[in-house]
């Protein structure tokens, strides 16, 4: 069931109209109290998963880090009035190494991680995303690595969700609507259809709470979609 997004993943970097000087990842597997950068030049791999095959330990990705961009998100959320700490030794977690060692297997590109605010607020996290527009404009790119359905104990009961494709449907028509619309709709996420069957807890949609607020007046778009573990599962991208 994942070889579709492997493929999607693999296609990632080659498909865009440009190579990004650049990657800023928001990972659902990093939550602090206060939004928190990663500064060291390079970054160490961090294993946080558990009872998986040996060998899945022993993966490289030994992708550069970025002190000075990290330096400049700092300086724009301040900017923004967004309280927000640099991190000069924590590395890279599976929600960043692993799709990117599939998207960008030399690991050629300097990547900085900015980790979710424990509190998960939508409206916090598309703000701080807004305030991160610019990096756009300087050839960064923006990844919110998360899981558009992110129920663990329904993914692995080997049964097909019904709902998460309900809920699918809204995400795409939610993140395809008008900016102000869109920002709206993701204010009030969990009203959405099955919202919190889908995600019992939001750290894996928060992601894209950040990537709504650096699309801005860009148009959404839904770019992969596919079955996984019974769930609807699907990615998206904004210009």
């Amino acid at each position: 069931p994942w070889e579709p997004m492997r493929y999607f993943l693999s296609q990632l970097i080659t498909s865009l109209p440009y190579r990004p000087k650049a990657l800023l990842v928001i990972s659902a597997h990093w939550e602090e109290n206060t939004v928190t950068i990663t500064a060291h030049p390079t970054p160490a791999l961090i294993f946080d998963y558990y009872g998986f095959p040996p060998h899945t330990y022993e993966l490289t990705w030994p992708a550069p880090g970025d002190p000075s961009l990290a330096a400049d998100i700092q300086e724009a959320l301040h900017k923004n009035g967004i309280e927000c700490l640099l991190d000069e030794t924590r590395g890279f977690d599976h929600g960043i190494f692993i799709p990117l060692k599939i998207a960008l297997p030399d690991a050629n590109i300097p990547t900085v991680a900015l980790s979710l605010r424990e509190d998960l607020d939508p409206e916090f996290h598309m703000n701080v995303g807004a305030a991160l527009h610019f990096l756009g404009q300087k050839g960064v790119l923006i990844i919110g690595s998360g899981m558009s359905f992110h129920n663990l104990k329904i993914m692995l009961s080997n049964q097909d969700c019904i709902e998460s494709t309900e809920f699918d449907a809204w995400l795409t028509g939610a993140i395809e609507s008008p900016p102000k619309e869109r920002f709206q709709a993701f204010r009030h996420w969990y009203n959405a259809p099955h919202a919190r069957l889908c995600h019992p807890r939001e750290e894996h949609l928060a992601p894209i709470f950040v990537a709504i607020g650096a699309g801005g007046e860009k148009n959404g778009r839904c770019i992969f979609t596919s079955q996984v573990l019974g769930a609807k599962v699907s990615a998206y991208q904004f210009g």
